[in-house]
């Protein structure tokens, strides 16, 4: 079996090439596959025929196939992306205006019970691999022609699964995402979103190279939280604003909270007064997600009336920002990834 180039780093590649090539040989692959978006071996010209040959005999690329893709009214698309086991993942590209986002998965489904979210129902089937994660975004940057540079690309984990419950290959992945000599982004352009791992938030603060850091809130007592987020059962909800204080902020960057309004569960004024009372005094901004309804989930959305009034008291002590619904009707908005094949 060939093994991937895609998710190995400088080092990894050297050892690939073998001990004989010179060191600048595994910069060019390295330069090639990340920066260049490579989506065949045989296509790095920088590299000698021969050497491809050899690599080809030993290796693959490892970029995942598209095994469909679903396109929305307002320009979204949802890829349905399969994988070297056949499992399947997906990742959606969000343009706007003169901004590209490509949500990717770090997980085959996801273990984390949220009793509002599709992808939930789904279980764990297991952890993406470093280059199943990169695989992603090369192949929709690729398909989709977007370039790295000049900050029009940004990428979020927030597909399926729990990222800081694969720390270590979302690292990796991020590591060769934000190189300058790989894929090129700033640090100012990934982020990855968590339903609360104390302990992985911890661990990610102490990373040098890390993307920002968003927090699924979705609720504004212990109570609330635990009924709509289990994971609150082992992660209490006083001990996640610990460790969200504790977090190592860059000068440049806030804390985000992300909170999913449900229509009388967690949507009322005296919730909005207790969220801005959780966040006090926290480098944090909040990012109110009306549900994206979905046939199994039993929320309903609540009127953009109550939106707006939630977020009219939180803005009076943070910023608040409303993330309008993409690709509803293609089963691609946040919370709703459940593989779905067709509306």
């Amino acid at each position: 079996m060939s093994l991937p180039l895609v998710g190995m780093d400088l080092a990894d590649l050297g050892e690939a090439i073998g001990p004989d090539q010179p060191p600048y040989r595994a910069r060019q692959l390295y330069q090639a596959i990340y920066g260049g978006q490579a989506a065949e071996l045989v296509q790095i010209s920088a590299l000698p025929a021969k050497m491809r040959e050899e690599l080809t005999a030993r290796h693959c690329l490892g970029l995942p196939q598209t095994a469909h893709r679903y396109d929305s009214a307002d320009g979204t698309r949802r890829y349905l992306l399969r994988l070297d086991d056949g499992r399947t993942v997906e990742t959606v590209l969000m343009p706007e205006g003169e901004r590209d986002t490509i949500c990717i998965s770090s997980q085959v489904g996801c273990p984390v019970d949220c009793k509002f979210c599709m992808t939930a129902l789904l279980g764990l089937e297991r952890s993406l691999t470093a280059g199943e994660i990169v695989g992603q975004v090369l192949l929709v940057a690729r398909e989709n022609h977007l370039r790295q540079d000049g900050g029009r690309l940004n990428i979020v984990m927030m597909g399926q699964g729990e990222p800081l419950l694969n720390l270590p290959n979302v690292v990796k992945a991020t590591r060769i995402l934000l190189d300058p000599a790989g894929f090129g982004l700033s640090p100012r352009r990934i982020t990855v979103s968590t339903a609360g791992i104390v302990p992985k938030i911890e661990e990610l603060g102490r990373e040098p190279v890390r993307p920002k850091l968003a927090v699924s809130l979705n609720a504004s007592t212990e109570e609330s939280r635990r009924e709509l987020m289990p994971i609150t059962r082992k992660y209490h909800l006083r001990d996640l604003i610990a460790a969200c204080r504790a977090y190592p902020l860059r000068p440049w960057e806030k804390l985000t909270f992300e909170y999913v309004l449900l229509k009388g569960v967690n949507d009322s004024d005296a919730d909005a007064h207790r969220v801005v009372k959780l966040l006090a005094n926290l480098n944090a901004k909040v990012n109110l997600i009306a549900l994206n309804p979905g046939p199994e989930i039993p929320y309903r959305t609540p009127e953009p009336e109550r939106v707006e009034a939630f977020q009219r008291i939180v803005r009076r002590s943070l910023a608040c920002f409303v993330r309008k619904p993409r690709g509803l009707d293609i089963y691609a908005a946040c919370g709703q990834l459940k593989r779905y094949s067709e509306r």
